[in-house]
């Protein structure tokens, strides 16, 4: 597999879900959660529900 990008590294950072997170409990009023995905391509994730089983809890945005 390829290297990934800098610009996908970016946008599928940390950082970046961290930011996005914020930014959908601000306007959702939802709880948010940064999960480690396991995968290369899309290592972090922001989503509304809790982590399945093959990803980690990074961070929940209450």
């Amino acid at each position: 597999m390829s290297t990934l990008s800098p610009l996908r590294s970016r946008l599928a950072g940390f950082e970046n879900c961290y930011r996005i997170a914020l930014q959908r409990r601000t306007m959702s009023g939802r709880d948010q959660f940064v999960v480690r995905t396991g995968n290369p391509i899309q290592p972090f994730r922001v989503t509304t529900r809790r982590p399945r089983t093959d990803e980690n809890l990074a961070l929940r945005v209450a």
